[in-house]
């Protein structure tokens, strides 16, 4: 049976192991593929510091994972709060898909996000999650511009 743990500091080790992995299938990595450590340090410090929700899928093992960033903002007229949000990592063992597993971690954490007072999420999708984000209710757009420096 699966339980989801809303990860804390002691399941930082879990979050990061889960991390990789997703990682690793995502870009279609080596499973003996190493990472450099200022990525991992700064992972590390990013889950133990910022302002973010990881929710973990646990069968015995972690199968799942699903990570909500918040974000404050300049307000605007239509997110007058400026609590915005952005969904990263929703991953889950290909062996536990189909299951209802990511589904049931993006409830929790939108529900969170309500909670919060957020006016918008956000979310990066590949075309394997897309059906997964539409049921949650989320809509396409386009792109905007970016500056990297």
């Amino acid at each position: 049976m699966t339980k989801y743990i809303k990860a804390t500091e002691a399941e930082i080790e879990m979050v990061m192991s889960s991390r990789i992995e997703m990682l690793k299938v995502v870009n279609g990595l080596p499973e003996n593929t190493s990472f450099d450590n200022e990525l991992l340090d700064q992972t590390r410090e990013y889950f133990s510091n910022s302002d973010q929700t990881t929710i973990l899928a646990v069968d015995q093992e972690v199968v799942g994972c699903a990570t909500i960033c918040y974000i404050k903002v300049l307000p605007t007229f239509s997110h007058p709060s400026g609590n915005r949000a952005h969904i990263m990592n929703v991953y889950t063992r290909s062996n536990y898909r189909r299951r209802g597993i990511a589904l049931h971690m993006m409830e929790m954490l939108i529900e969170e996000a309500r909670a919060k007072g957020v006016t918008e999420i956000s979310l990066d999708a590949t075309d394997a999650g897309r059906l997964l984000y539409e049921k949650c209710g989320f809509t396409r757009s386009e792109e905007g511009m970016i500056l990297t420096l």
